[in-house]
């Protein structure tokens, strides 16, 4: 039976679910819905028919048909003309593909044929959509050595041609693996499965992006090292690194180091109970506290001296001291004592391959000296204590009259008693001249002396 078709009447689009058709005019799609692999070929395979009594004129597909519009070839677009290639005929296959597909060629694609009658033309609506993906590796952030792990190559629609996946680790094959399905399952998983996977369709060059496996297992051999060689002085920053041949295998930590972080460092990594050897970690620096102390009393009586030392906090210790007094720029003295013979204010400065600091300063007063005397005074025993006091008496009053007398004689019973004093200094006034006695030894001579 023939169908005529009236001149210039519109379009009318008949929906079916793989092609469109009526009368005799029809097109039919062998995929309704595509899901075409990012950077492939797609074929899009198609069928038409028409009554035998028209002929064909023009075949070509275009996209995104809307009714009342002109309805575009696309190899005449520059998008498409260099990809887009018809497999078809003008009788009834009307096959294409199209190659390098990417998300911008998400669209739907429809037949459209001209017959010798100008007025008549079929659109095979609707047609193909087209999906394109890519394809993502999902897997675990980490896995424990001797566990199994499970790898999935996903595609953000379900492929139509049936798909073959191929696995790669650090870019190379796994040729051991080729999977039908979707997944990559690795049992009892070894520290050297760790690396970058990725997935790919067997018969296509896209690769996936890669997803890094990260195996760890337990620490051996954990050691602490610190940065640098030679001397480590405060202020200065120094590393300090936790190492094994763990996963993780290597922590360190940066700080800039103070005389309070010398010591023995240790570490271990977290979640194991394996501590590594301690390592030493010397800190070096300028003295430090500077100070000055007085042996005794800081007053001494003209004649005499008082010992200074200094002290300090420093490493390694200070070895060269100087000393000086205040308001004078030579050094009074060197080393860590000093003996000071005249009043003034006194400090030291400490010395090491660092640098230096001074001290406060300390006070030291010289008073005036006095006259001292020691006298034997020899008594018999009877009246001992009573002449000694006389004697102090008589002594206070000229006491050189007295200097260097001994007993007469060694036929008596003799006690001996030392008599220490001074007089203070001369000041010509007579309230001043007096005697003061610091001490009174006795001695009793034994059988022998006498």
């Amino acid at each position: 039976m023939s169908v005529r078709m009236a001149p210039r009447l519109p379009l009318i689009f008949l929906l079916m679910i793989h092609g469109v058709s009526g009368a005799g005019w029809g097109v039919s799609y062998r995929h309704s819905h595509i899901c075409a692999l990012k950077s492939s070929s797609v074929i899009m395979s198609c069928t038409y028919t028409y009554p035998t009594e028209y002929q064909i004129m023009k075949v070509f597909w275009t996209k995104n048909p809307v009714k009342g519009e002109e309805f575009p070839d696309l190899s005449e677009d520059p998008e498409y003309s260099q990809r887009l290639q018809y497999l078809g005929d003008k009788q009834q296959n009307c096959t294409i593909r199209l190659s390098h597909v990417t998300q911008k060629d998400e669209h739907m694609y429809c037949f459209r044929f001209i017959t010798d009658n100008p007025d008549v033309k079929w659109l095979g609506y609707p047609g193909v959509t087209l999906t394109v993906t890519d394809l993502q590796v999902e897997a675990p952030e980490r896995v424990t050595e001797g566990h199994n792990v499970s790898l999935t190559c996903k595609s953000s629609c379900t492929l139509t041609d049936r798909a073959t996946f191929i696995w790669y680790r650090n870019s190379q094959p796994l040729t051991e693996r080729r999977d039908g399905n979707n997944q990559l399952l690795l049992q009892s998983v070894r520290r050297e499965d760790a690396g970058r996977y990725s997935c790919a369709l067997h018969g296509h060059s896209y690769i996936s992006p890669a997803a890094h496996l990260n195996v760890t297992y337990a620490p051996k051999n954990v050691s602490v090292s610190i940065n640098g060689s030679g001397e480590i002085v405060e202020g200065d920053s120094v590393t300090l690194s936790c190492s094994s041949d763990s996963n993780p295998h290597n922590v360190s930590l940066t700080c800039k180091i103070r005389r309070e972080d010398a010591g023995r460092y240790s570490c271990a990594l977290h979640g194991h109970s394996y501590i590594s050897p301690a390592a030493h970690l010397n800190v070096t620096y300028p003295p430090k506290n500077v100070s000055v102390s007085i042996t005794g009393s800081g007053e001494i009586v003209e004649g005499d001296s008082v010992t200074l030392s200094c002290s300090s906090d420093s490493n390694p210790p200070a070895l060269n001291f100087s000393w000086f007094k205040e308001n004078q720029s030579s050094a009074v003295g060197s080393g860590q004592s000093f003996s000071a013979l005249q009043s003034g204010r006194f400090y030291c400065e400490a010395h090491n391959q660092h640098g230096s600091q001074r001290s406060d300063a300390v006070t030291v007063t010289v008073h005036p000296g006095a006259d001292r005397n020691v006298i034997v005074i020899a008594a018999t025993s009877g009246g001992l204590f009573i002449i000694i006091i006389i004697i102090i008496i008589i002594i206070c009053v000229k006491p050189s009259r007295f200097r260097g007398k001994t007993p007469e004689s060694r036929d008596t019973e003799i006690q001996y008693a030392t008599v220490q004093f001074h007089r203070k200094k001369d000041t010509k006034r007579p309230e001043d001249d007096e005697c003061q006695y610091d001490d009174i030894r006795v001695h009793q001579p034994d059988a022998a002396e006498r």
